[in-house]
């Protein structure tokens, strides 16, 4: 089944897109930092989610572990 029907899925993938693009800004912050607008701009706006959400991207994240690995 697709992650765009799966609920459970399409949260994961979002999570992990947040996580990525965080991580991807702190390494190496001109890769996103250069394309604001349009397409790429939506890798910048995850960054700033993981950035400046961070304490409710972590609970998330062990959230969704914790759903898939006793849930699933």
């Amino acid at each position: 089944m697709s992650a765009l029907f799966n609920f459970q899925s399409l949260l994961t993938v979002l999570l992990l897109l947040i996580c990525t693009c965080a991580y991807i800004r702190s390494l190496a912050p001109r890769i996103l930092d250069k394309n604001k607008e349009g397409f790429l701009g939506i890798f910048w706006k995850c960054a700033r989610i993981g950035e400046r959400k961070s304490p409710y991207v972590a609970f998330c994240c062990v959230a969704m572990a914790f759903s898939i690995l006793f849930w699933s």
